[in-house]
């Protein structure tokens, strides 16, 4: 963070007046982060309440408190009243942006926001400095603590922006004002919280809010709710919209001749207004063939050079589990753990079915969490697409997964129904071989990585 007068960064926080000339060096919402000159910004939390740790931030040097009702030990000078700890980051990070001028391109979607934004960081990459947001700090927390890393070196940023309510990527985007807006698709996360794809639709769609006039707006034309924006006029005219897909003719950005690799897709990449570019991207599957073209098209219709962007794809990094290539013990590995949804369900098991594979193809797949109503009926489908996708065997774990073992079990498929990671790694160990993979995807708090890493350890100990 850049220093800041206390008085801009707490503009519309704290009442005229009330704050001094201090100068703001960092906004912290964790205690042991506390350093002289930040602002300690207190959180409720189930298990820990950051209006506790208020009183000792004041004595580490904070200069000011936000918190949501006065707390001993903090002095009325120290203090600004704020009844929502959420809102109030956002808006210092609103101040905070306002200072400066990077070109930035937000990204919002039900699935592939984080790999979208790895194609737009290597894009931008390849044009200046570029901040991106890190890991998946996309919420009113995480967003604000990216736009507070941008200084005047920085040139260009890509931040992500997610949601669990109507009304916080509107939020989230009129803070950040990024320069082009981008949106995936429209799934089924958060179905259980807003209740309808539409309503789904309408959260996402808030990204416009935060776009200046004839913004460019990057949109997947092979989504059905994306196209209903459009028919029913939801898509602001003030905006500039670019469709891009593999399926739609009309799309204004194409990719064509999509081939599998061993370790990513090349394609065609056909774009109306600059013509056609050979492009390799070192991520699996057609879903990650969307999210490439998804950056191209935000950042090309930003205004920068298409050859160098479509090139720059080749440069994209995976992070996390996000379909991460392990081999170990002549199996290989596909680390997909980070998350899981039915259409990334889908999209994953899509991939797997065309992975150039020496032996026989295996699944580990666990529960997909926060479905509500649609659970039972969401894990039966990823169990038909399961039969569907060339699998030897099928191991599954979690309870909710039980409903995908009995309609793979019911397709015919071959299937191991665990309770633990334990279980679920011993019957991995006794059926795969050397040449055989393995697609492990499931909900972060399944913990698939922890099977995985008692095969890794496995295999290391009967190698010493």
């Amino acid at each position: 963070m850049q220093p800041i007068p206390a008085k801009m960064l707490l503009a519309g926080l704290a009442e005229a007046g009330s704050v001094g000339s201090e100068t703001i060096t960092a906004v912290v919402t964790d205690s042991r982060a506390v350093c002289p000159d930040c602002v300690f910004v207190c959180f409720p939390g189930q298990r820990v309440d950051g209006h506790d740790f208020a009183a000792k931030a004041v004595e580490e040097g904070a200069a000011y408190v936000v918190a949501n009702h006065p707390v001993e030990g903090v002095p009325e000078k120290k203090f600004v009243l704020c009844p929502s700890s959420h809102h109030a980051m956002v808006r210092m990070a609103a101040n905070y942006r306002m200072l400066f001028h990077p070109r930035m391109i937000g990204v919002t979607g039900s699935v592939g926001k984080t790999t979208t934004k790895e194609f737009c960081y290597a894009i931008l990459s390849a044009f200046g400095r570029t901040i991106k947001t890190e890991g998946n700090q996309n919420n009113e927390i995480g967003v604000p603590n990216t736009l507070f890393r941008i200084t005047g070196e920085t040139e260009y940023a890509v931040v992500e922006m997610g949601m669990s309510a109507l009304g916080e990527i509107e939020r989230l985007s009129r803070a950040a004002r990024p320069d082009a807006g981008l949106i995936t698709c429209i799934g089924v996360s958060h179905l259980e919280s807003l209740g309808s794809r539409e309503n789904i639709l309408k959260a996402k769609l808030e990204i416009c809010t935060g776009l200046l006039d004839g913004a460019p707006l990057a949109l997947n034309a092979d989504d059905e709710y994306l196209q209903l924006a459009r028919r029913e006029g939801m898509i602001p005219a003030r905006l500039r919209p670019v469709w891009y897909g593999m399926n739609a003719p009309e799309a204004d950005v194409r990719a064509v001749e999509v081939q599998p690799l061993e370790n990513g897709m090349s394609f065609t990449l056909e774009d109306k207004e600059h013509g056609s570019f050979a492009v390799t991207i070192p991520a699996l599957g057609m879903h990650s063939v969307y999210d490439a073209l998804a950056a191209y098209a935000a950042a090309t219709r930003m205004g920068l050079d298409a050859a160098r962007c479509a090139a720059a794809l080749a440069d994209y990094q995976t992070t996390g589990m996000r379909q991460k290539v392990v081999e170990n013990g002549g199996r290989v590995f596909i680390e997909d753990c980070y998350n899981a949804s039915p259409d990334s369900m889908r999209a994953s098991l899509n991939m797997f079915k065309e992975y150039p594979c020496k032996g026989r193809r295996f699944a580990l797949l666990g529960d997909m969490l926060e479905l509500g109503s649609i659970e039972e009926e969401a894990h039966r489908q990823v169990g038909r697409w399961a039969a569907q996708s060339g699998l030897a065997h099928l191991v599954t774990l979690g309870s909710a997964s039980r409903f995908a073992a009995d309609e793979a079990e019911k397709a015919g498929l071959a299937v191991t129904r665990c309770q633990t990671h334990e279980e679920a790694a011993q019957a991995l160990e006794s059926l795969m071989a050397p040449g055989d993979a393995l697609l492990a995807k499931g909900s972060r708090g399944m913990r698939l990585e922890q099977v995985l890493q008692l095969l890794y350890a496995g295999e290391d100990q009967t190698n010493n």
